[in-house]
């Protein structure tokens, strides 16, 4: 047996980067999949890559820069479609910008809340994308901040503050919402579902904001809180019926409360646009196929989940910028319920 056979030489980001013609840098932003690369330079890099057989340790490179990949992604409430397409539009975005996702469901709990955020920093995250759980508490945001790791919050802000935001117009969604019931001949207009905070006091400021426009006086007694889910829907549709207080059209919260006030009236054997007009917020892909269809309004919750990322890739690229708030033009989308 020959023992002085040479070991093969082991293949360094130098060769890939002399075989490409490239700087070291540029193969290594390449390999960490950083959008900063052109296309043509990016398949020049990888192609170099696999003729020369080189495999990149991504765990290495993230000890060496002490930096990470992995974006944290918190959702208050993966039962909501809603929140699912929001993040269908962020986890497009960031895997496009070469980061990996780790997402994390707190179901509205501010305590799995806080383990969900420190363990994204035992994770050394690159960036953080939040949805806060109900009654979080506005001092999350120093903390968070205080990490050194770039924030943003999207769908619920947490009133105000310098942190960076994308959302929807909840106010005007809600103004456009109540305006056409009143405009189409409703004169009570209830308002069902939502929970104590800042989104449920910016969409009740529309609907207070659209009966104010049109001379109708603000009755309390139409407006019914609840959890925004389906039940919460069923529940309030129940509640203001039962009052008896001759509405004949309300505003939902979102589309799931719309859905479980679809039942309500389904089981009084009413209709929704015959009997009683009704009106959801968000416009999740199954309001289209509710029976009937529902009229909501609509944010694009998917494009709003692509701004959101983009918010948090500028952030991550230029750290010095000024606040940046993205807020989604709510449309409403007329279907059969109103």
């Amino acid at each position: 047996m020959n023992n002085n056979t040479p070991s093969p030489r082991t293949i360094t980001i130098v060769d890939v980067a002399l075989e490409a013609n490239v700087s070291k840098s540029t193969v290594s932003l390449v390999l960490k999949g950083s959008p900063l690369i052109r296309g043509d330079t990016t398949e020049r890099v990888r192609a170099a890559a696999a003729k020369l057989g080189y495999v990149y340790n991504r765990r290495a490179g993230e000890l060496r820069g002490n930096s990470s990949n992995a974006i944290g992604v918190i959702i208050n409430d993966l039962m909501n479609p809603f929140f699912a397409e929001v993040l269908v539009g962020i986890e497009r975005k960031l895997v496009e910008a070469g980061y990996i996702v780790l997402m994390a469901h707190t179901n509205e709990s501010v305590e799995m809340q806080t383990k969900v955020l420190m363990s994204m920093r035992e994770q050394n995250a690159a960036g953080i994308m939040l949805c806060p759980a109900l009654n979080t508490p506005r001092t999350l945001l120093k903390t968070v901040q205080s990490w050194g790791i770039p924030l943003t919050v999207f769908v619920r802000n947490l009133g105000p503050g310098d942190y960076d935001f994308a959302g929807s117009d909840n106010e005007l969604g809600v103004f456009l919402a109540t305006t056409h019931l009143l405009e189409t001949g409703h004169s009570r207009v209830g308002f069902l579902g939502g929970q104590k905070g800042v989104v449920l006091d910016q969409r009740m400021a529309g609907y207070k904001a659209a009966l104010a426009k049109k001379g109708v006086t603000f009755n309390p007694d139409l407006v019914v809180p609840a959890n925004p889910n389906r039940q919460g829907g069923y529940a309030t549709m129940n509640a203001l019926l039962a009052k008896s207080l001759g509405a004949t059209a309300a505003v939902c919260y979102n589309d799931i409360v719309a859905f479980g006030a679809l039942s309500a009236l389904g089981e009084r054997h009413l209709r929704a646009g015959s009997d009683f007009a009704l009106i959801g917020f968000d416009n999740v892909l199954d309001s289209e196929h509710s029976n009937p269809p529902l009229t909501t309004m609509d944010i694009r919750p998917s494009e709003l989940g692509e701004q959101a990322a983009s918010v948090l890739l500028n952030r991550i690229k230029n750290p010095g910028e000024k606040q940046q708030l993205y807020l989604a033009k709510p449309n409403l989308k007329l279907r059969q319920t109103a």
